[in-house]
Protein backbone atom coordinates (compact mmCIF):
# COMPACT_ATOMS: atom_id res chain seq x y z
CA UNK A 1 0.00 0.00 0.00
CA UNK A 2 2.75 2.53 0.71
CA UNK A 3 4.44 1.59 -2.47
CA UNK A 4 1.13 2.26 -4.27
CA UNK A 5 0.86 5.38 -2.60
CA UNK A 6 4.10 6.75 -3.30
CA UNK A 7 4.11 5.78 -7.15
CA UNK A 8 0.61 7.71 -7.33
CA UNK A 9 2.74 11.04 -5.18
CA UNK A 10 5.70 10.61 -7.51
CA UNK A 11 3.16 10.85 -10.76
CA UNK A 12 0.88 13.60 -9.22
CA UNK A 13 4.19 15.73 -8.34
CA UNK A 14 5.03 15.18 -12.29
CA UNK A 15 1.78 16.18 -13.50
CA UNK A 16 0.60 18.72 -11.82
CA UNK A 17 3.17 21.54 -13.40
CA UNK A 18 2.31 20.02 -16.36
CA UNK A 19 -1.54 20.46 -16.18
CA UNK A 20 -0.72 23.80 -14.57
CA UNK A 21 1.58 25.31 -17.50
CA UNK A 22 -1.48 23.82 -19.83
CA UNK A 23 -4.04 25.81 -17.61
CA UNK A 24 -2.43 29.12 -18.15
CA UNK A 25 -1.88 28.45 -21.72
CA UNK A 26 -4.89 27.88 -22.75
CA UNK A 27 -6.38 30.47 -20.82
CA UNK A 28 -5.15 33.34 -22.63
CA UNK A 29 -5.41 33.30 -26.50
CA UNK A 30 -2.17 35.98 -27.25
CA UNK A 31 -4.06 36.88 -31.06
CA UNK A 32 -7.37 36.93 -29.70
CA UNK A 33 -6.03 39.45 -26.76
CA UNK A 34 -3.86 41.18 -29.87
CA UNK A 35 -7.15 41.86 -31.67
CA UNK A 36 -9.13 42.83 -29.10
CA UNK A 37 -6.60 45.75 -27.89
CA UNK A 38 -6.26 47.00 -31.22
CA UNK A 39 -10.50 47.24 -31.96
CA UNK A 40 -11.01 48.09 -28.79
CA UNK A 41 -8.40 50.38 -27.27
CA UNK A 42 -6.25 51.90 -30.49
CA UNK A 43 -9.72 52.73 -32.07
CA UNK A 44 -10.22 54.87 -29.19
CA UNK A 45 -6.85 56.13 -28.78
CA UNK A 46 -6.85 57.16 -32.47
CA UNK A 47 -9.93 59.02 -31.83
CA UNK A 48 -8.33 61.34 -29.00
CA UNK A 49 -5.38 61.62 -30.93
CA UNK A 50 -7.32 63.12 -33.50
CA UNK A 51 -8.68 65.30 -31.32
CA UNK A 52 -5.24 66.78 -30.73
CA UNK A 53 -3.43 69.43 -32.75
CA UNK A 54 -0.72 67.59 -33.84
CA UNK A 55 1.97 69.76 -32.86
CA UNK A 56 0.79 68.79 -29.33
CA UNK A 57 1.77 65.59 -29.70
CA UNK A 58 5.03 65.39 -27.83
CA UNK A 59 3.24 67.27 -24.69
CA UNK A 60 3.03 65.21 -21.87
CA UNK A 61 0.21 67.13 -20.49
CA UNK A 62 -1.72 67.21 -23.37
CA UNK A 63 -1.56 63.37 -24.36
CA UNK A 64 -1.57 62.07 -20.46
CA UNK A 65 -5.34 61.19 -20.82
CA UNK A 66 -5.51 59.57 -24.03
CA UNK A 67 -2.32 57.54 -22.75
CA UNK A 68 -3.60 56.50 -19.90
CA UNK A 69 -7.04 55.37 -21.04
CA UNK A 70 -5.11 53.61 -23.59
CA UNK A 71 -2.71 51.75 -21.11
CA UNK A 72 -5.95 51.31 -18.66
CA UNK A 73 -7.79 49.83 -21.71
CA UNK A 74 -4.94 47.50 -22.70
CA UNK A 75 -4.78 46.37 -18.88
CA UNK A 76 -8.52 45.82 -18.72
CA UNK A 77 -8.97 43.54 -21.49
CA UNK A 78 -6.18 41.08 -20.20
CA UNK A 79 -7.67 40.93 -16.99
CA UNK A 80 -10.68 39.63 -18.85
CA UNK A 81 -9.55 37.84 -21.14
CA UNK A 82 -6.90 36.41 -18.39
CA UNK A 83 -3.89 37.47 -20.01
CA UNK A 84 -0.76 38.31 -17.67
CA UNK A 85 -0.69 41.95 -18.37
CA UNK A 86 2.06 43.29 -18.86
CA UNK A 87 2.42 41.13 -21.53
CA UNK A 88 4.85 40.85 -25.20
CA UNK A 89 1.60 41.44 -27.11
CA UNK A 90 1.21 44.33 -24.68
CA UNK A 91 5.22 45.32 -25.26
CA UNK A 92 4.69 44.88 -29.34
CA UNK A 93 1.42 46.97 -29.29
CA UNK A 94 2.91 50.00 -27.26
CA UNK A 95 6.15 49.90 -29.47
CA UNK A 96 3.80 50.26 -32.46
CA UNK A 97 2.05 53.25 -31.10
CA UNK A 98 5.18 55.02 -30.27
CA UNK A 99 6.55 54.60 -33.96
CA UNK A 100 3.35 55.82 -35.69
CA UNK A 101 1.99 58.83 -32.53
CA UNK A 102 5.50 59.78 -30.53
CA UNK A 103 8.51 58.96 -32.97
CA UNK A 104 9.26 62.93 -33.69
CA UNK A 105 9.06 63.92 -29.79
CA UNK A 106 12.23 64.42 -27.92
CA UNK A 107 14.05 61.89 -25.55
CA UNK A 108 12.10 63.71 -22.46
CA UNK A 109 8.75 62.79 -24.04
CA UNK A 110 8.23 66.75 -23.43
CA UNK A 111 8.44 69.96 -24.87
CA UNK A 112 10.91 72.44 -23.76
CA UNK A 113 10.36 75.16 -21.46
CA UNK A 114 11.13 77.86 -18.94
CA UNK A 115 10.09 77.26 -15.31
CA UNK A 116 7.52 79.13 -14.05
CA UNK A 117 8.57 82.53 -12.60
CA UNK A 118 7.79 81.74 -9.29
CA UNK A 119 10.98 79.14 -9.43
CA UNK A 120 13.31 80.96 -11.63
CA UNK A 121 13.06 84.00 -9.68
CA UNK A 122 14.86 82.97 -6.71
CA UNK A 123 17.32 81.32 -8.81
CA UNK A 124 18.34 85.02 -10.46
CA UNK A 125 17.69 87.38 -7.06
CA UNK A 126 19.59 85.38 -4.75
CA UNK A 127 22.81 85.48 -6.64
CA UNK A 128 22.24 89.11 -7.40
CA UNK A 129 21.93 90.08 -4.13
CA UNK A 130 24.04 88.05 -2.69
CA UNK A 131 26.98 89.88 -4.68
CA UNK A 132 25.39 92.88 -4.10
CA UNK A 133 25.88 92.51 -0.74
CA UNK A 134 29.35 91.58 -0.46
CA UNK A 135 30.08 94.53 -3.08
CA UNK A 136 28.33 96.60 -0.21
CA UNK A 137 30.88 94.76 2.59
CA UNK A 138 33.57 95.05 0.63
CA UNK A 139 33.30 98.73 0.18
CA UNK A 140 32.40 99.55 3.65
CA UNK A 141 35.49 97.65 4.99
CA UNK A 142 37.90 98.86 3.16
CA UNK A 143 36.86 102.29 4.47
CA UNK A 144 36.79 101.51 7.73
CA UNK A 145 39.87 100.53 7.40
CA UNK A 146 41.71 103.67 6.02
CA UNK A 147 41.05 105.21 9.23
CA UNK A 148 42.94 102.55 11.35
CA UNK A 149 46.19 103.01 9.66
Amino acid sequence: MGLERMTLMQVGLVLFPLICSLLLVSGCSSGSYESMISQLCLASFRLDMAGLDRALWCSWPHTLEPYEGLTNCTYQVALRMDCFWPNHVVDRFFMQIHHEYFHDCPLTGRLIHDPPISILGPFIAVPVLVTLLVTVLVVWRSKQSEGVL
